[in-house]
């Protein structure tokens, strides 16, 4: 596939999501598209059901020094940092470009405190195109300590419960794996008002230069490595709580995507795969689609969760 991907409407991967109609069930996971514009010239933002934003804070933060991407076999660590020009900016600068498409937008988002995650929801106004706000639980809480807000489950019911009473817009919850068992997490999730979870977020990582002798990056793991993770913890999660799940990690052709369906994810978001082939996004949406007729069925939907029967 060379040139500017075009992809045409498939009835059969329209889906519900939180009342809005999405074209398919594909996005992008935050982050990986950097925000929106970048991919334009291989692809228009179009093609995705929705467009996850880079994670936002309710003010710009400067992320982490170089170097911030390394290679693995079969993965990829990066440690960006949340790097972000702030949520208001976002809004004011690229959010006219989403809505000169017609494209609709999950707001991913975070905080370092309870607070600055109320302050960043609060600021992020309803619009027909906003699907959902999407909360990244991944990042340390600096008032106890730096642990992670979604390790701890009493900490992930209060911080969902108290941001969902600020906003009248769907709030999905992204899960770190970096758990002792996040079917708990989902739960309490789901008990705190959650409407939705993305499951999984990166592992933990690091790289040792052997030329050096030092470690140049310690951040998350993505890629194919973890695809039997996330896909463990999409099918669980998905038996306990009855609310859509966004399957993420490791996603790299339509194969790996049918599998999250079939786990019992709703939705799907692409990432590191992206980096290694740019239009990946698109073929996978076209060979879903081609597996949809294929089978003789009529809706992506045939497929969620057909492997909790099995």
């Amino acid at each position: 596939m060379q040139g500017r991907a075009c992809v045409r409407f498939m009835e059969n991967l329209t889906i519900k999501l939180f009342g809005k109609t999405l074209k398919n069930p594909v996005m992008n996971a935050s982050g990986t598209l950097g925000y929106g514009k970048e991919i334009e010239s291989l692809w228009g933002i179009e093609t995705l059901g929705a467009y996850v934003t880079k994670g936002l804070s309710a003010k710009p933060h400067h992320g982490n020094p170089v170097p911030r991407v390394w290679e693995e076999r079969n993965g990829m660590i990066n440690s960006i940092g949340l790097q972000n020009i702030g949520v208001e900016r976002f809004f004011n600068e690229y959010f006219p470009y989403f809505k000169q498409r017609q494209t609709p937008v999950i707001v991913n988002f975070f905080g370092f405190t309870e607070e600055e995650y109320i302050a960043c929801a609060e600021k992020i106004k309803t619009d027909p195109l906003i699907v959902a706000l999407e909360m990244n639980l991944s990042c340390p809480n600096i008032k106890m300590g730096g642990i992670s807000f979604g390790k701890e489950p009493n900490m992930v019911f209060e911080i969902v419960k108290h941001v969902k009473s600020t906003t009248d817009i769907p709030l999905i919850i992204k899960l770190t794996p970096e758990v002792k068992n996040i079917v708990e997490i989902a739960r309490v999730a789901y008990e705190g008002g959650a409407d939705g979870l993305t499951l999984i977020n990166t592992i933990p990582a690091a790289v040792v230069d052997i030329r050096s002798r030092c470690i140049p990056l310690k951040g998350g793991l993505s890629g194919p490595t973890i695809k039997p993770v996330a896909l463990r913890a999409v099918y669980e999660c998905s038996k306990a709580v009855s609310i859509p799940i966004v399957g993420a990690g490791g996603i790299m052709n339509t194969e790996d995507a049918l599998s999250f369906f079939m786990a019992g994810a709703t939705a799907i978001q692409i990432g590191t795969a992206t980096f290694v082939d740019p239009y990946t996004i698109p073929k996978i949406i076209s060979g879903i689609s081609n597996y949809i007729d294929e089978q003789g069925l009529s809706l992506i939907d045939d497929i969620v969760g057909i492997a909790h029967d099995q």
